[in-house]
C-alpha cells in the first residue's frame, strides 16, 4: 500500500484526484464503437460522483461537479446545463443517503445507486426529446445503466482502496 507523508505535494495532489479524474472523464468522451462493441456503455462520472459525494469527500465540491457537467455538455454537444443538472441530483440523492444512512449496506447502496442513475436517464431523456427534439436511442441509455450498474462493485472496491490510502 501506497503511505504519504501529509505534507508532501505528492500527497496534495493525490488528494486531488478524484476531480482530476472526473475532469478527465468528461473531458475524454470515449466509446467503443472502434473495437465493434456496438452496445457497450458505461458512465463513469456518475459512479466517481456518487462514491466521493456518498463518502463526503472534502475535496469533491459540488461547484467543481457542476462545472465538470458544463464542461461535458460542451464536449458531447448537450444543451448547456443538462449534465450539469444530472451531476447535481446525483450529489443531493448521495448526500441524502448518507445522511439518512445508519448502517451503510454496499447492496442496498448498490441498488439506490440503480434508482438514481434510472431517474436521470430517463429525466434525460424526456427533456431531450420532448423539449430539444434530440432523435435518441432508448436502447443506449437501457444498455448505459446496465453496465453502469454492474460496473459499480469493482469500480467502488477501487475507490476504498484508493481513500485507504489517503487515509493510512
Amino acid at each position: 500500500m501506497i503511505s504519504f507523508q501529509k505534507k508532501n505535494w505528492l500527497y496534495k495532489v493525490y488528494t486531488w484526484l478524484p476531480v482530476l479524474v472526473l475532469y478527465i472523464s468528461v473531458l475524454n468522451e470515449f466509446d467503443f464503437n472502434y473495437i465493434d462493441l456496438q452496445y457497450f456503455s458505461f458512465n463513469f462520472p456518475f459512479l466517481l460522483i456518487f462514491y466521493f459525494t456518498l463518502k463526503e469527500y472534502s475535496r469533491f465540491d459540488f461547484l467543481l461537479v457542476f462545472i465538470s457537467g458544463l464542461v461535458n455538455d460542451t464536449v458531447v454537444g448537450l444543451p448547456l446545463g443538462i449534465s450539469s443538472f444530472s451531476y447535481i441530483l446525483v450529489c443531493i440523492f448521495a448526500a441524502y443517503l448518507r445522511n439518512i444512512t445508519i448502517r451503510p449496506n454496499l447492496i442496498k447502496d448498490w441498488f439506490y445507486f440503480l434508482f438514481i442513475i434510472s431517474l436521470i436517464n430517463s429525466i434525460n431523456y424526456s427533456v431531450l426529446f420532448f423539449f430539444f427534439s434530440f432523435e435518441l436511442d432508448i436502447m443506449f441509455y437501457v444498455v448505459n445503466n446496465f453496465f453502469t450498474f454492474l460496473l459499480y462493485m469493482p469500480i467502488i472496491s477501487f475507490f476504498d482502496k484508493y481513500l485507504q490510502a489517503i487515509n493510512d
